[in-house]
């Protein structure tokens, strides 16, 4: 493009118009589960390590630990998941999941697949999206020094 500040050609709109618009693809999927997309993430994340801090959680979601907070304290009054102490630190809490949040992740295993079948891309696309976004976030993530 010519004019660099073409709307056209702004990486930004693109994935900002796609986020949303994925988002809005999982939630006829999402809302049999009673989750938000958010909240589904971080089901995803306690499924897979059973127990988190919510500095790790948060680290692993890419959000803020202010943001995953009160996805926690929802998903804590929907009788998901739980806050104990951590079994190396009995100042710090874990968030682990509860027997009714390991039941739903039997509800939510197909979401992948039926997200794949949906969105009409090969598996091999959405990896080669997947990775894309991977380098976007590790070139606008803040450097520590």
């Amino acid at each position: 493009m010519d004019d660099p500040l073409a709307v056209e050609a702004q990486v930004c709109l693109s994935m900002s118009a796609a986020a949303r618009g994925l988002v809005a693809f999982y939630r006829p999927l999402l809302e049999p589960l009673g989750l938000t997309h958010p909240q589904y993430l971080t089901m995803l994340a306690l499924w897979q390590y059973g127990r988190l801090s919510l500095k790790d959680l948060a680290a692993l979601l890419h959000l803020e630990p202010a943001t995953a907070s009160p996805l926690v304290k929802r998903l804590e009054a929907m009788g998901l998941v739980r806050r104990e102490r951590a079994p190396q630190d009995e100042r710090a809490l874990d968030i682990v999941v509860t027997d009714a949040g390991r039941a739903l992740r039997a509800s939510a295993v197909g979401i992948p697949a039926a997200m794949v079948a949906g969105l009409g891309l090969t598996p091999e696309q959405i990896e080669q999206i997947r990775a894309a976004a991977e380098l976007l976030i590790a070139a606008t993530a803040p450097t520590s020094g």
